[in-house]
């Protein structure tokens, strides 16, 4: 995303251009995933959404990949870890 990002930044293009995964999954199945990769024993709190939540976000990313050939290559249960692990780093936590 980053990448993508520094691409629309220093490219020419103007107007939106969506950066982001068009993978969609739930809240609560990110949940469940971060769960069983990064600490099994949490428990996972229900709450209610807020009301201007939006129910859907897959971005379409066409103009992404057309106009900056920009597109994402680390999957969500690849880069949990290393999120995690980057996270216990900068905050120097032990695992």
């Amino acid at each position: 995303m980053v990448d993508g990002l520094i691409r629309l930044m220093e490219g020419e293009n103007t107007g939106p251009i969506n950066i982001g995964n068009p993978g969609e999954f739930t809240m609560t199945e990110l949940a469940e995933t971060v769960k069983e990769l990064i600490k099994p024993d949490v428990e996972i709190k229900m709450v209610e959404n807020t009301p201007d939540d939006p129910r859907q976000r897959k971005p379409d990313i066409t103009k992404a990949k057309e106009l900056l050939g920009w597109e994402p290559k680390v999957k969500l249960r690849d880069g949990l870890p290393l999120m995690e692990e980057d996270f216990r780093l900068r905050l120097g936590v032990p695992k």
